[in-house]
């Protein structure tokens, strides 16, 4: 049994507050009290509080109050923060992907720079090689958004970044049938890398020197539209650019084939860009034109016209020369049997 005292509580340091205070409260008895009169009668209580403070003193939630509105404040900050950092990544992420691919453009053609990891990624470490010449090696890649391309790793490329870069903002710029679309490049320390379309036949010298018989011999109707085509591609080079291009090295290995083995000139603005510039004499004599003769010979004759790929321009020259002079002698005379001795014999006749 209690003394019948009665005091006030201190402030709860834990458990639940109540906003309502009039609430039920229930009190544990001794048992020989039958009721609550009978028990308030035999133990006095000597309780000295008025019916106002002890049901609506501010000591009962100070401190709840005090707790709650700390709690709810440290979450709508923490809150504010999680957003305001969620936004400054989203931010970074976007300004760094912006950045990472910055765009020459200019009357509506794009060139897209690429990071030298993206092109080793794309090329599997540049794994499938396409071919090789002077200018560099061409590989095989495939980028981010499954677009088949062919990346060529230059060689001794002299100019620095804002010079390759410049040169570049003229080769983007250039858009025909029958020459090789430039998508972008990379301009990272001393790597130089040039991302073109993919053509799907390869090279000419692959269809029209095979020795293996792996590709299908060039027909006639074929080879004319391979002239025609690769004519229409230096013509626009040569009149019809904003910038006067020569091409400087056309050959068989520098003509591509799509899917309908329609011709495709690659390399082409390459002399600036690699340092072998030509002088204003050799400019002005139209510098691939020559090319495109032996390119022609070739597709009659279906063998090189010189010995090897690689020999002097001297001894080529002097090959399609003596190659020329032939010709204008056997038209002149009545005989035509020689046509068959001069012509691809895979052909068989036709």
């Amino acid at each position: 049994m209690g003394t019948g005292e009665c005091y006030q509580k201190a402030l709860l340091f834990n458990g639940k507050n109540f906003a309502d205070p009039y609430i039920d409260i229930y009190l544990k008895l001794p048992k020989v009290a039958s009721s609550s009169q009978e028990s308030s009668s035999r133990i006095p209580h000597a309780c000295e509080l008025t019916e106002r403070e002890a049901y609506s003193s501010s000591q009962m939630f100070k401190g709840g109050t005090s707790m709650f509105k700390f709690g709810y404040f440290l979450s709508s900050a923490l809150t504010v923060l999680v957003i305001e950092v969620s936004l400054i990544i989203v931010g970074c992420w976007i300004i760094y992907k912006w950045k990472r691919r910055p765009e020459i453009t200019d009357e509506g053609y794009t060139i897209i720079s690429s990071h030298y990891k993206e092109l080793q990624k794309a090329t599997k470490c540049f794994q499938e090689e396409l071919g090789s010449g002077g200018s560099g090696t061409v590989y095989k890649g495939v980028l981010d958004d499954e677009r088949i391309v062919a990346v060529k790793k230059l060689n001794d490329v002299v100019h620095g970044d804002q010079e390759f870069r410049s040169e570049l903002s003229v080769i983007g710029r250039i858009y025909h049938m029958n020459l090789v679309r430039i998508w972008g490049f990379c301009s990272e320390r001393s790597h130089r890398l040039l991302i073109s379309e993919f053509v799907k036949n390869g090279s000419l010298d692959r269809a029209l020197f095979d020795n293996q018989n792996v590709s299908p011999v060039l027909q006639w109707s074929q080879r004319y539209s391979i002239a025609l085509g690769v004519a229409k591609g230096l013509a626009y080079l040569h009149h019809e650019c904003l910038e006067w291009i020569i091409h400087c090295d056309v050959k068989p290995e520098n003509i591509l084939l799509d899917e309908n083995f329609e011709p495709k000139i690659a390399d082409f603005g390459l002399v600036k860009l690699l340092g072998r510039g030509v002088g204003a004499q050799m400019l002005s004599r139209v510098h691939g034109t020559r090319g495109y003769g032996v390119v022609l010979l070739e597709l009659v004759k279906g063998m090189r016209v010189s010995t090897g790929v690689l020999e002097d321009e001297k001894e080529v020259e002097m090959a399609v020369r003596c190659s020329a002079e032939t010709l204008k002698k056997k038209l002149a005379s009545e005989d035509q049997s020689w046509l068959m001795e001069f012509v691809d014999c895979r052909l068989g006749g036709e």
